[in-house]
């Protein structure tokens, strides 16, 4: 039986990455059985709840302020026209639902609207995930009590390279986050993003990050980098090599078995065969609907299409932690 570790050396993880790639695959695809039924696929959609007119300088982020990227800032949804695309989202065969606002973190007088959506969401029977930047412990508390089930904040790529992407916030910011959620009680979404300039060695350093904090994230996403135009990253980055890819989702199976591994953005520039690939490497969930916050994403009859070709089918719906409650009772 595979013991979850988080002791993980960098040169256990850097030998691991470097097996020979049928090798990796053999031993991502076993520790997957081990804790996860490999026929079965999370189904998640995310709403940009509120977009653009971040003022992080995230390099790579069309939201951003910073940047003249055609993205025009809006307001903050209002619950019942978020619970309405959540419905639209459940009807549509998503399990999850992760609401988006391109925020450094949250104001006090926002926090009542918020738990509002996760309430109205969760009695839905869908998970409820948020990602909001920054949280405060007492915002972790409000949401928590709210029912809030994931919250979602990447470290982005490695700490070497973090100052790279990033000057109004560093990867402590980031993690200090994290922490507070876990504290908090709410379960922790966090992965990064691959393509944004980064060596092999940063890809390796984020999962060593990611592998060795207190506990795994329960769910990490992997993110390609889609081109946004005018933003500095644009002149970083590079096409991720596809082996590379399926390299990386095998590695993080590996060092987080337990935890739900999610190919995220950049799935339209992947093909069917690569996405296999992932699945077999250890990769258990998608974002399904068109739309990823301000990026494309496959349609979904692609996306069910697909699976169904591969004879894989959607993982069985796992009842909100507000929805279990009132159940309860």
């Amino acid at each position: 039986m595979t013991n979850i570790r988080t002791d993980w050396s960098r040169d256990e993880i850097a030998a691991l990455f470097d097996l020979p790639f049928t090798e990796l695959l053999f031993q991502a695809a076993t520790v997957h059985r081990e804790f996860h039924p490999p026929e079965q696929v999370q189904l998640c959609t995310l709403l940009s709840i509120k977009t653009g007119g971040c003022p992080e300088d995230c390099g790579y982020c069309s939201q951003s302020a910073h940047y003249d990227t055609g993205v025009k800032a809006t307001k903050l949804m209002g619950a019942q026209e978020v619970i309405a695309a959540a419905k639209r989202a459940k009807d549509a065969g998503a399990q999850r639902f992760c609401m988006g606002a391109a925020w450094r973190s949250p104001k006090d007088r926002d926090m009542d609207k918020l738990t509002d959506m996760v309430r109205g969401v969760a009695d839905l029977g869908l998970e409820t995930c948020m990602t909001l930047g920054m949280l405060s412990p007492e915002q972790v508390t409000k949401l928590k009590n709210a029912g809030l089930d994931f919250y979602n904040h990447n470290i982005d790529t490695s700490p070497e390279y973090y100052a790279e992407i990033a000057s109004t916030r560093t990867m402590e910011d980031r993690l200090e986050t994290v922490e507070h959620v876990r504290k908090g009680g709410i379960k922790v979404c966090c992965g990064g993003i691959l393509g944004m300039g980064e060596a092999e060695a940063d890809r390796i350093s984020m999962l060593v990050t990611l592998a060795t904090l207190p506990s795994h994230p329960d769910s990490v996403p992997v993110n390609l980098w889609n081109a946004v135009k005018g933003v500095p990253v644009q002149g970083k980055s590079e096409k991720v090599d596809p082996f590379a890819l399926v390299r990386l989702v095998a590695l993080a199976r590996i060092l987080m078995p337990a935890s739900v591994v999610r190919l995220s953005a950049g799935r339209t520039g992947m093909s069917d065969e690569l996405q296999s690939l992932c699945f077999l490497a250890g990769a258990n969930s998608i974002f399904v609907g068109n739309q990823l916050l301000t990026t494309e994403n496959p349609a979904t009859w692609k996306d069910n299409d697909l699976l169904q070709r591969l004879g894989m089918h959607v993982a069985p719906a796992k009842p909100a932690s507000r929805s279990a409650k009132i159940a309860a009772q």
